[in-house]
């Protein structure tokens, strides 16, 4: 009987190959540290559409259909298994320790070969290693062809910037770049321009403009939500590491009209529900998730009115990048009244507010620093001292990285470390 059993084993492989295909074949491995071999538990692992999270001793098990199986974890950078080579039935997964230090190219300047190029001259020379670049920046607009078709129907391509972002990424991938996607989700003003019922509005029903006289789509709208949807998982196609959204917050002014009740618990579940649609569309492309957050949330216990509380977004985000500018705390923090002079304190007891309220541990945040002059308080210049003293808080607290935002994307070696090669 023993032998009868061996022998018809061939036999009902093919029959499993036949009735289930190799793409639905369950996969078994062991995510962990490609230098300490200790195994990493609750990393991501991703095969289509399916997702599973590691156990205590890395393994995971799951189904699911691709030709590769990806793999990502807080922290670490991100990699794939090709499943179109011979496998010996395990798929291990080694991932490497990485701390994003990035500085922003705004829609213009991604486009601009100085700005560009000083931006990347200053990558290799210091310790930066990563760019946030605008994919739809804060006048909606998209800096390259794009294929979603509703982003030239609405004139978010009127003006383009970025002549080949294939071509582009893989010149930033081959020179070492973290590359992170920003998006501008509500705030987009040819959205909310060529659909007016998609606006936020007066209460008179005409459409309402911010200070900048750009106007916002309604957080509360699921078009709008599919139509950014659209950018991202296109941005995550193109091989972005990151897909980092921006303005996911209803506006921060009274008096206007939505599509729903402007309460604080339906402003809540409209945000967090859509990073939750954003998390479970960008699962097949292992992209990091994750999204920008006003500075005062840190501290604030109610949604500081524009529907982010730090419980409702930790769930469907792999980062939480709180944008921590002294000048924008104006009316500062408990025990510092002039934040622009204490930048160090202001970015460390944030994050160690944010890490209180949420339980998370320092990894899942990537703080926003001050690299422009102070617009607030006394107009002082935010030089060297003041962004080493940002950059040394976020360190100090153990932060996945950091991120300089200078509006003009002007910025100098002056704060930064040498670069080690």
């Amino acid at each position: 009987m023993k032998g009868t059993f061996t022998s018809i084993l061939p036999f009902v492989s093919a029959l499993i190959f036949l009735f289930v295909g190799v793409d639905e074949l369950p996969r078994r491995g062991r995510v962990y540290d490609a230098v300490t071999l200790r195994p990493i538990e609750g990393a991501f692992v991703t095969l289509g559409d399916a997702v599973a999270r590691t156990e205590t001793n890395g393994g995971f098990r799951m189904r699911g259909s691709g030709t590769r199986i990806g793999a990502r974890a807080f922290g670490y950078q991100r990699t794939w298994i090709d499943l179109t080579q011979p496998q010996d039935g395990l798929n291990d997964v080694a991932l490497r320790t990485f701390t994003p230090k990035a500085l922003y190219l705004s829609f213009y300047g991604v486009g601009d070969f100085a700005l560009r190029e000083s931006a990347l001259r200053l990558i290799e020379s210091t310790e930066l290693n990563a760019v946030v670049i605008d994919v739809k920046g804060d006048r909606g607009r998209i800096p390259y062809k794009s294929a979603v078709p509703l982003s030239a129907q609405v004139g978010a391509q009127s003006t383009l910037t970025i002549k080949d972002i294939e071509g582009l990424l893989k010149s930033l991938r081959g020179k070492g770049i973290y590359t992170i996607a920003r998006i501008v989700v509500f705030k987009d003003n040819p959205l909310a321009s060529a659909k007016p019922d998609w606006a936020v509005k007066l209460p008179g029903g005409a459409i309402w403009h911010d200070r900048e006289d750009l106007a916002w789509t309604d957080p509360f709208n699921e078009q709008v939500w599919e139509y950014n949807l659209a950018v991202a998982e296109e941005a995550a196609r193109y091989g972005f590491d990151e897909i980092q959204f921006d303005y996911v917050r209803f506006p921060d002014a009274r008096g206007l009209v939505y599509s729903m009740p402007n309460t604080m618990e339906n402003r809540v579940r409209a945000v967090s529900d859509f990073l939750r649609s954003a998390r479970r569309k960008l699962v097949p492309y292992n992209v990091f998730v994750a999204a920008d957050i006003f500075g005062y949330v840190c501290w604030n216990l109610d949604d500081t009115g524009i529907g982010q509380r730090l419980d409702q977004l930790a769930p469907y985000l792999d980062y939480l990048s709180p944008m921590l500018y002294p000048s924008g705390f104006h009316v500062g923090i408990p025990g510092i009244r002039d934040p622009v002079a204490h930048p160090y304190e202001i970015v460390y007891r944030s994050l160690a507010r944010a890490k209180e309220r949420t339980g998370l541990p320092g990894v899942r945040f990537r703080p926003w620093l001050q690299a422009f002059r102070d617009y607030a308080f006394d107009h002082r210049p935010f030089t060297g001292k003041e962004i080493g003293l940002q950059i040394k808080a976020a360190t100090d607290f153990g932060s996945n990285g950091w991120m300089l935002w200078n509006p003009s994307n002007v910025y100098s070696p002056d704060g930064l470390s040498v670069a080690i090669n």
